[in-house]
């Protein structure tokens, strides 16, 4: 499978692009590699890049973008941070992506069990994590059940799964508030924004369509 180039990017639409991920991510999920030369897509990206998609992903080492939809080189711009949520470094990465280099997809993938969201349940408190965890908390409050307080910690596993959940949502409503470019794009069908979360027990990503 070849790099991806000026021409073929051009053919790709927000939903050919989703496509490709959905299908790469079946691919994992069934350990099937595409067939490609690493080291040939080094040669053939050289002298530019074509990528198709921009993925907003936590840093767990489990959730890596290019392996959980089985991409190559120059194929996905991949932003990782934890909690995979959105500053306005992360947004001017994001309409760079866009704008100036062509994806045409946006996903902000969440996953669960998601340590960042753990501690932000926990309201822990260490350093500069403390800030980065502050910026989690509005997903946490934004979840009303259970209303138990001994309940909305990280041993409840589905809490923390669905603070996780919000939090794509918050974050996917900041990129839509907070970047009149990637919104205009996206209303006038140039691009595509969506979320989605990785199942760390299967490999497998569920959209939210």
């Amino acid at each position: 499978m070849k790099a991806h180039t000026k021409e073929t990017q051009a053919t790709m639409t927000p939903e050919k692009s989703l496509q490709f991920l959905k299908e790469g991510n079946i691919r994992f999920q069934n350990n099937l590699k595409a067939n490609r030369n690493l080291l040939e897509q080094v040669n053939d990206t050289k002298e530019g890049q074509f990528p198709f998609a921009t993925i907003l992903s936590c840093i767990d080492s489990r959730v890596s973008a290019e392996l959980v939809f089985d991409q190559g080189l120059g194929d996905i711009f991949s932003v990782r941070i934890a909690g995979n949520f959105v500053n306005e470094d992360i947004l001017g990465s994001m309409e760079f992506a866009c704008k100036l280099a062509g994806t045409k997809l946006i996903v902000v993938l969440g996953h669960t069990s998601c340590g960042a969201v753990k501690g932000a349940c926990d309201h822990a408190e260490m350093g500069n994590l403390t800030k980065l965890i502050e910026k989690i908390n509005p997903a946490v409050q934004a979840v009303t059940e259970p209303a138990d307080e001994s309940q909305r910690n990280s041993k409840n596993l589905e809490f923390v799964d669905s603070v996780s959940k919000k939090n794509v949502e918050l974050t996917i409503d900041r990129i839509h508030a907070e970047s009149p470019i990637l919104s205009e794009m996206e209303q006038n069908g140039e691009i595509k924004i969506i979320g989605a979360m990785y199942d760390i027990t299967s490999g497998a990503v569920a959209f939210y369509e």
